[in-house]
Parts: C-alpha cells; sequence; structure tokens
C-alpha cells in the first residue's frame, strides 16, 4: 500500500481472546491469530485492528491497562507480537492497535505510586481534588454502571478523577510529563512495526478536567502534538479516532481552524452510523441522505471511517428520542438487548431477523458509503449474539470456524473458555461457522469475499466524492454516487421490500458501457439507464465509466 493507504484499506476489528487459541487454554492468542491470516487475506483485509494487547486486571475488557510497553501473557509475548506484525506484512496487511491512554487501571503502579506519598513523580499524572467537586454525579460514561466521575481514596486521602469506571483512573493530559509518555508509547509500537493506532476516547484525553466544571477546556493542539510525533517516527502511520462528538466540532479533530488536516487522519462516523441504523430500520434512505448532506467537508488526507457493528453497543445518542423509538422498536424491542438506554447490544444478523437479502443490502450500502469499511470479526459470516452474557460482551463471543467442539476455536473443556460459543438457536456454531460457509459458493462469507474484491475495483469509494442522486425514485430507493480521477461508480440500493424502477437515464451521457459489477441477483443490462429496476432489498453496483 502507498500513500494515504488508509483511503482504499478494508479495515477488520477482533479481540484477541475471541479470535483463535493455539495452546488449549480457552483463551484467544496471538500464535491462534498469525493461524488464521491466511483466511483474513482471502477475505480481503488489508488492515487488523487488534482491541487491547496489553497487560491487564480484565475488568473491562482490557481498557484497564497496567503495562503499555507489554502484550498481555495470556495472548503471548512480545515476540509472538513481533511475528505477527511480520506474517501480517508478508500478506499485505498491517496491523493497528488501540491506544487507551485517557486512563489507566488503578493497579497501574504509576496509579500504585501516586496514591501512597504526596512526594511520588507520579502523583501529578492523575487529576485529584482534595472536596468532593459539586459535579462528581455528572458525566458518567455509563449510566446504571456508573453513580460517580470522582472516588475517595482513602490511602491519598484526596478524591481522583475517572471519566469512566472507578477502576480507571484518568490521566492529566495537562501535564507535559504525562504528554511526552503517551508520545514514548506511541513510539515504542511504531518501532516495533504496528501502522497506527485507534485512539480511544479521544475528546476525553484532551479533556483538561477542572473539579467542580462539568464543561472543561479541552486540548486539542495536543492531537497536532501527537500527530507530528507520530508522523516523524513513521512517515505513513495513521491516526483512527473514536470522537462521537457534536457536529459541528468534528473538523477540529482533523486539522486546525486554517484548514489543514494536521490531527487526526480518520474518523470513525458516528452519526452516519446511527443514520444507518435508522433508515434501515424504517426501510427509509432520506436519513442516510441526511447524512450524507450534512457531512463537512473534509481537509485533505481527512477520512472517514464507516460501520455497521463494532465492539461496543450500537450508539444511538445522537437520535431524536421519536427516532431512537424507532430503532428500538425494530431492533431492540427487549430491554435486556438495549445498554445504557442509548444503545443497542446485538450483531446485526440478529438484527436483521438473519435475512440474507437484508443483510447483504445494508454491507453492500455500508462498502459503497465514503470513506474506509469497518468490519467486525464474525459479521462476514453472520454470527449471532449472546445476550445472557453481561454488557457488551453479548458480541465478544468466539469466533466461529468449525464443527468441531467450541466451534473450533479452542481445544480447552468448554467450561474453561474465556466466553462461551453460541452452541444454541439458528446460530448454533453447527449451522453458522467459516468452514461450513467455505464449502458453499453462495454463502455470505463467499458473497463477502466476492464484495470487498469488487471495492477494491471500485477506488472512487474510498478517495473520491460521494454524492447523493437526486432524482426520483420510489419508496424506500437510495441512489448514490462515487467519483474520481480514476472513473465513477453508481449505486442503487432499496430498504423496502418491494421492487422499484428509477429512471436514471439524465445519466447516460456520462457513462462509456455502463455495466453491473455487483447485485443481489442478474439484471438487464444497464442500457441508457432509464429503467433501472432493483428487486425488494436489493442493490446494484454499476460501473459507469473508467478512466486511464
Amino acid at each position: 500500500m502507498s500513500d494515504r493507504w488508509y483511503s482504499k484499506a478494508v479495515v477488520y476489528c477482533l479481540d484477541i481472546d475471541s479470535y483463535a487459541d493455539s495452546d488449549g487454554d480457552g483463551c484467544g492468542d496471538i500464535r491462534g491469530l498469525i493461524g488464521r491470516l491466511d483466511y483474513l487475506s482471502r477475505l480481503g483485509v488489508t488492515c487488523l485492528w487488534l482491541n487491547p494487547i496489553h497487560p491487564s486486571p480484565n475488568r473491562d475488557d482490557g481498557y484497564d491497562v497496567t503495562d503499555f510497553y507489554n502484550v498481555d501473557p495470556r495472548f503471548g509475548t512480545l515476540g509472538d507480537f513481533a511475528e505477527l506484525l511480520h506474517q501480517a506484512g508478508n500478506r499485505g496487511i498491517k496491523v493497528i492497535i488501540d491506544l487507551v491512554v485517557n486512563h489507566v487501571s488503578d493497579q497501574h503502579p504509576w496509579f500504585q505510586s501516586a496514591r501512597k506519598s504526596p512526594e511520588s513523580p507520579y502523583r501529578k499524572w492523575f487529576v485529584w481534588s482534595e472536596s468532593a467537586p459539586p459535579d462528581r454525579n455528572q458525566g458518567m460514561v455509563f449510566p446504571g454502571e456508573q453513580d460517580e466521575t470522582w472516588t475517595y481514596d482513602r490511602t491519598a486521602k484526596l478524591w481522583y478523577y475517572h471519566r469512566f469506571y472507578r477502576f480507571q483512573p484518568d490521566l492529566d493530559i495537562k501535564n507535559p510529563e504525562v504528554r511526552e509518555e503517551i508520545k514514548k508509547i506511541c513510539a515504542f509500537w511504531l518501532q516495533l512495526g504496528v501502522a497506527g493506532f485507534r485512539m480511544d476516547a479521544v475528546p476525553f484525553i484532551i479533556e483538561e478536567t477542572e473539579p467542580g466544571n462539568p464543561d472543561s477546556p479541552k486540548d486539542l493542539a495536543f492531537l497536532s502534538e501527537l500527530r507530528q510525533h507520530v508522523q516523524w517516527r513513521k512517515g505513513d502511520a495513521v491516526l483512527l479516532a473514536e470522537a462521537n462528538v457534536e457536529p459541528d466540532q468534528l473538523l477540529k479533530f482533523f486539522g486546525d481552524e486554517g484548514g489543514s488536516s494536521n490531527r487526526i487522519h480518520m474518523l470513525f462516523d458516528f452519526m452516519l452510523n446511527a443514520k444507518l441504523i435508522l433508515g434501515l430500520a424504517r426501510e427509509d434512505p432520506e436519513p442516510i441522505i441526511d447524512a450524507l448532506r450534512d457531512s463537512p467537508k473534509l481537509p485533505v488526507g481527512g477520512q472517514w471511517a464507516t460501520f455497521l457493528r463494532n465492539h461496543d453497543e450500537i450508539d444511538l445518542s445522537r437520535l431524536t428520542a421519536e427516532q431512537r423509538k424507532d430503532v428500538f422498536d425494530r431492533f431492540g424491542p427487549e430491554e435486556h438487548m438495549q445498554l445504557y438506554g442509548r444503545g443497542i447490544r446485538r450483531r446485526l444478523a440478529p438484527m436483521l431477523g438473519n435475512d440474507r437479502r437484508r443483510l447483504e443490502l445494508a454491507y453492500a450500502l455500508q462498502f459503497s458509503l465514503r470513506g474506509t469499511p469497518v468490519l467486525r470479526y464474525g459479521e462476514e459470516i453472520g454470527m449471532g449474539d449472546d445476550l445472557a452474557l453481561k454488557g457488551r460482551d453479548a458480541i465478544r463471543t468466539p469466533m466461529q470456524w468449525s464443527m468441531l467442539p467450541n466451534a473450533g476455536f479452542s481445544s480447552a473443556d468448554a467450561g474453561k473458555l474465556n466466553r462461551p460459543v453460541i452452541a444454541e438457536g439458528e446460530f448454533d456454531f453447527r449451522k453458522v461457522n467459516v468452514t461450513v460457509q467455505r464449502h458453499d459458493p453462495t454463502s455470505l462469507l463467499s458473497w463477502f469475499e466476492r464484495m470487498i474484491r469488487t471495492l477494491k475495483e471500485a477506488p472512487e469509494v474510498g478517495s473520491g466524492a460521494c454524492t447523493h442522486v437526486d432524482v426520483p425514485a420510489p419508496s424506500g430507493v437510495l441512489v448514490h454516487r462515487a467519483d474520481d480521477i480514476t472513473g465513477s461508480m453508481l449505486f442503487v440500493h432499496n430498504l423496502g421490500p418491494e421492487p422499484g424502477v428509477v429512471d436514471l437515464s439524465s445519466l447516460s451521457g456520462e457513462t462509456e458501457f455502463p455495466n453491473d459489477v455487483l447485485a443481489d441477483q442478474e439484471y438487464p443490462e444497464p442500457g441508457e439507464l432509464d429503467k433501472i429496476r432493483v428487486e425488494g432489498y436489493g442493490y446494484r453496483w454499476i460501473r459507469m465509466r473508467r478512466t486511464a
């Protein structure tokens, strides 16, 4: 991959502990992942995003780190990780890792030292208050599981700040030593060979917390500082950020007021994600059209990352109460399917009733929209969820490889698995697994491989302009296009159950032998584009022209 490789990447997100266990201890590991790299290569993955890999008490699925310079011993060693980077590189796959530096585990040596003595060199690395801040019951990220953001430490005889759980004390970004340490962490992993970082909770990393001020200032300049440091250490390294902020704040995370792209390379598009889910729930393209229309123009080099499912719940907080109700009614009607009053903790296949047509439609639509697509492990085979598990663990069950015990994930006794495999119902691992689908050319896995190959032949999607084609269209039908110096693609997706025909002849003058490159079924040749038919829950990717 070359300059701005991330604009044409296909990103695959996984938890090492849930992917493949090589030594039979019930926990996925790095060697197990290495053994599955050929599978990822065949799927078409070009960038692997690993959820937290560091040593941790694992009270928050690894997001409570005790050592930023090592690998969780459950997963293997630094030597194993270096081999993973080497073997992935041999297959043209880049690796990015989670950078979780908003906070640490309360068991981290830094915090343990800080709380024990005012003279500790780490005392000022954390945010303290001598009295209970009046806003300590505000700003919780996990309502219902948190009741405060400040906790009294009896050893320190001070209150410490934690935007997340009380066992995750926040680092103080105002401290220059903390800023340098974050850069040092990045430099270490870049030197080892990672291609960049997915930055967790970026708005909270840059928050200059002030006791009693629920709207503390944010130091966006630190993002420029970090970007410069990362770029000097590795020229093509990428920063992919989680920043679920108000639309008018988004551009500030890409670059400064001068319009340069000197901060974050890529942002997850949470607003588009919520509008995609709303559009699928209502079988109406209007929310998606609104999202495309309202997207701010990014600076050169800035990029969106699109997704339908990730490692967390589907976050509907940016929707109105009425819109959230529509999504909950359709995709999460029971309380145990919901999380924090704002999200849905389900995989897409069960949300869509395991309807193959709607699954293809949803992912064909996501992968055709502007930006870089991100795919959660298991979605390519239509895995289900386990709502008996707590919180976000419902969508973190082991990868289903085969009909062998434990879905081929591990040779350990079932009771020793870090999480149980799905072993009943329509998503039972004996029905839904890689091996079964590998032998079926019509399977969802085979479709994903074909769709991703087609996407790689359409670079306009990742790096070009994406616009809604505003023509009269049947209810449920979305038409958009992607244009770049390489040519033009036309996309027709039907979010509704009824077939429709749309007249796109106004575009025929721009075409050179238009033809379907991906579709839910065989359709007549597009011809003059005057009668483009699409079945219910159908889709058509049409190559309009290609430029040398």
